[in-house]
């Protein structure tokens, strides 16, 4: 698989890898080198045979990243296929917008369990694997609405929020076993999972309030990931790098 070998060796594991970010991001990670594992609730066997069709390693699991069993069972197999894992992205995620007082309490702790949640398994899961080796790097995917005003929200970014607080804990708790954690803040991208709950008229809007008036496409954060989740990023940690085309300052 050509292109720059800066994450040869490694083996990655990508959430939400079936499609969107997930695909792009695993995509990436494979031609510059890493075996990657593709874990989505959905069949990720698009993007595994993508890869091996372009001389890349990778493989596809089926899983719940929400479910603390399903999550046991997925990263149990990479193990066993792999022997271990460097690089974990945590970009499985889910948006459901809705008025306040029509969110009820099941739509509430869905969005935090996909969203945030999720990370923690697959980070407890996988991040002895890292401490052993004496070097990993972990990117969560968050949001850039934690700096906006973005109304009908409040579990999303509740939930994104959460995010970032949990990047930089574990940030402090890993760093002394050569493990840095991320996060990467996309905007409102025109990917399937956005576009499912993100209209056409809302994407060219927010292309038009950012300093780049393009509306985001899934590869937009694929090279923000890649620095991260690399030697390049080594004395990098806690951080959240906003990937909006210019419209979050932070």
């Amino acid at each position: 698989m050509s292109g720059p070998t800066t994450h040869t060796g490694r083996v990655a594991v990508v959430t939400g890898g079936a499609r969107g970010f997930g695909a792009a991001i695993a995509t990436e990670l494979a031609r510059r080198g890493a075996a990657v594992a593709v874990v989505d609730r959905d069949d990720a066997a698009e993007t595994v045979a993508g890869i091996e069709a372009a001389g890349g390693t990778a493989l596809a699991v089926q899983a719940d990243v929400a479910d603390p069993d399903s999550v046991t069972a997925a990263t149990g197999r990479i193990l066993r296929r792999f022997g271990r894992a460097d690089i974990l992205v945590n970009n499985a995620g889910i948006i459901v917008a809705g008025d306040f007082f029509d969110t009820d309490y099941d739509t509430w702790r869905r969005v935090q369990a996909v969203n945030l949640d999720s990370q923690f398994l697959m980070a407890r899961a996988l991040a002895g694997s890292m401490r052993r080796n004496g070097w990993g790097r972990i990117v969560n995917v968050a949001s850039n609405t934690l700096g906006l005003v973005a109304p009908h929200l409040t579990a999303y970014i509740a939930s994104k929020g959460g995010v970032v607080g949990f990047t930089r804990g574990l940030a402090s708790d890993l760093a002394e076993y050569g493990i840095t954690v991320n996060a990467v803040a996309p905007t409102a991208s025109r990917t399937p999972g956005g576009e499912a709950a993100i209209t056409e008229e809302v994407l060219r809007l927010s292309a038009r309030m950012q300093a780049i008036k393009r509306v985001g496409e899934a590869g937009d954060i694929v090279g923000a990931v890649c620095f991260l989740s690399g030697d390049d990023a080594a004395f990098v940690t806690g951080q959240t790098l906003v990937v909006d085309g210019g419209w979050v300052r932070a």
